[in-house]
């Protein structure tokens, strides 16, 4: 699956219009990993826990967004974007979005 952010795949053709597609996650933080967080923004530096959290979220949504892609029969995904929100206390999303294209 070619996964991009612009409007076209370079080299490629764009031969049929799939739709829109897209993958999602909510991830809850962790009490071990957030008392860990804690002591870190009392001396600063990266919280490395939230980051390899959001890593882990941000492939599960665009695993997920390739799986859509695929079931509708694409071979690329234009236009790929992520966006992060807050769903409750503790609690945030992650989608992926795109739209489905099958290129030559």
């Amino acid at each position: 699956m070619i996964i991009v952010t612009t409007e076209s795949v370079p080299g490629k053709k764009i031969v049929d219009l799939k739709g829109f597609v897209k993958g999602s996650t909510v991830q809850s933080k962790h009490i071990g990993k957030d008392l860990l967080a804690g002591l870190k923004t009392i001396v600063g530096g990266e919280i490395k826990e939230y980051s390899e959290m959001m890593q882990e979220a941000r492939q599960k949504a665009i695993g997920r967004m390739v799986e859509d892609a695929k079931s509708k029969g694409a071979n690329a995904i234009i236009c790929v974007r992520l966006e992060t929100s807050s769903v409750m206390t503790n609690a945030s999303e992650i989608i992926a979005y795109g739209t489905a294209v099958t290129v030559d």
